[in-house]
């Protein structure tokens, strides 16, 4: 076996492996969990790093085994699966440090590992695999590996959250895997290909296509929470912050919204998907999402229910820009892939630092946090001025792209949409900045686990994560045409797909 086909395999042992490992290790094995955690992820980060510069310079990466006849698992490393393996990658590390020193006290953490670099390994599956099957079956091993997270504290609040994820997520898979063999009935394979390979059965099997895509899309949907399969993420928020921040930053969320991606662009292919009237449609449930989880994250005082229902909102901006016919709604939905995650996480991880050094919950409980924990209240204001689509912050460059995608595809009303939702989006983040930053603290906080020493306003392994993510939010934004911004790359995918377009 060649190095350009065991590279893809060794991505997912990175994390397979050590996860393994783990599971066996007593609770006092603090060190050595540590290790292997970290070695996991920095040795992924490497791999990634081999893929990104092979891929770049037109490289092929992949392997396939036979399961049955006409039915591989198969594994491949393209440009737009090496977007969301980058991403993942790179947030995983980040994520394992703040878990680390967020679990510092907490029971089960080897059980907890455990299943934290399985779901990884899923997403790492997802990103690499070559058709809808080993797709599916990865898409499925996320699911499996994320529910113990969600239930990880064994509270009757978690075991309820961690039900209703659960029946969401299974339901989705079983409409994912109904739409899947149905798909392979009529084609023979589900491999993906640029361009799809859904329009060789030609329009007269237009009518089964079209129930085909609505299952596909559905089942793929609950996971990235479109209204009205989106029920499920709110109450999963009953989980650890570092859960949250993998729900809806690298992993859950993300996979729903790729399996979108990789649909339309690589089962059916745009210009197909156009011209049996698809787009549309996705267009307005993806609008609906936006206004719908921007509306209810208004009437929030759970910081982290308001941070859920944001989600709800922007990982739609993803659906939406797939469903622009042209090459810059296609740019700014999959640039959105990595601008969302970054920012997103940031806020998570801030909420999950509130809640750990002082106790506070609730948005009502945050006056004067600012002044308590300046450079976690930074990093916060940045991911919050980020998803409002504050001039220099990543979510400017996403809005921007949307915006002229939805003009260049004359669906003006989209660019209404983005505008509603970022009134939105500030509406209600501003009050939270406002009362960090502007207000008195009403009195002792609810719970401080440490006291004030400088600026080490909390444990460094819980600050560093959500400081970095803020500068890549940050540097995202200011300097969007560099090389290697995520920008860039997103351009070199929508170029697989169409005539290079020109900037917004």
């Amino acid at each position: 076996m060649s190095i350009n086909q065991w590279l893809p395999l060794a991505v997912l042992a990175s994390s397979l492996l050590p996860g393994l490992v783990i599971f066996t290790l007593p609770e006092e094995r603090i060190a050595l969990r540590t290790v292997l955690n970290l070695f996991g992820a920095i040795a992924k980060l490497v791999l990634v790093f081999v893929l990104f510069v092979g891929v770049r310079a037109g490289d092929a990466y992949g392997v396939r085994f036979e399961v049955l006849p006409g039915l591989d698992l198969a594994f491949e490393a393209d440009a737009l699966g090496l977007f969301f393996i980058i991403l993942s990658a790179v947030l995983w590390l980040l994520t394992t440090l703040y878990a680390v020193g967020y679990l510092e006290r907490a029971p089960h953490r080897s059980r907890f590992f455990g299943f934290f670099s399985l779901c990884v390994t899923a997403t790492m599956g997802i990103a690499l695999a070559a058709n809808l099957f080993t797709f599916f079956v990865f898409y499925e091993l996320l699911t499996l590996s994320t529910f113990p997270l969600v239930v990880h504290r064994g509270t009757d609040q978690a075991l309820r959250g961690g039900t209703i994820y659960l029946a969401y997520t299974l339901i989705g898979g079983t409409l994912l895997l109904t739409g899947i063999v149905w798909l392979h009935d009529l084609l023979g394979h589900t491999e993906f290909a640029h361009g799809g390979v859904a329009a060789a059965l030609g329009p007269a099997h237009a009518t089964e296509l079209r129930v085909i895509f609505v299952l596909l899309i559905a089942g793929v949907g609950v996971k990235a929470a479109l209204v009205p399969l989106h029920g499920w993420l709110p109450q999963a928020m009953i989980a650890p912050a570092p859960v949250s921040a993998l729900l809806h930053a690298v992993a859950v969320v993300k996979a729903g919204a790729f399996g979108i991606v990789r649909i339309v662009y690589e089962v059916y292919g745009i210009e197909f998907a156009e011209s049996l009237s698809l787009l549309p449609p996705l267009a307005m449930v993806a609008a609906a999402t936006i206004i719908w989880g921007s509306l209810r994250a208004l009437f929030q005082d759970d910081l982290k229910k308001r941070l859920a229902f944001s989600t709800v909102s922007q990982v739609s901006y993803i659906a939406l820009g797939v469903a622009l016919f042209g090459p810059v709604g296609t740019i700014g939905g999959v640039v959105h892939l990595v601008h969302q995650g970054i920012m997103k996480i940031t806020l998570f991880f801030c909420a999950g630092i509130y809640a750990e050094t002082l106790g506070i919950h609730k948005i009502s409980q945050m006056n004067g946090a600012g002044r308590r924990m300046p450079l976690t209240t930074l990093a916060f204001s940045i991911g919050a001025l980020g998803m409002m689509g504050a001039p220099f912050t990543a979510g400017a460059v996403s809005k921007a792209w949307l915006s002229d995608g939805a003009v260049a595809a004359g669906m003006d009303w989209a660019v209404w949409v983005l505008w509603t939702s970022s009134l939105l989006n500030a509406a209600y983040f501003l009050p939270i900045l406002w009362r960090a930053w502007l207000r008195p603290a009403a009195g002792p906080w609810p719970q401080e686990h440490i006291p004030r020493r400088g600026l080490r306003e909390t444990y460094w392994l819980l600050l560093l994560p959500p400081l970095v993510t803020a500068l890549a939010t940050l540097s995202a934004g200011s300097f969007p045409n560099a090389e290697i911004s995520p920008l860039s790359w997103a351009q070199l995918i929508a170029e697989r797909e169409y005539v290079a377009p020109a900037g917004p």
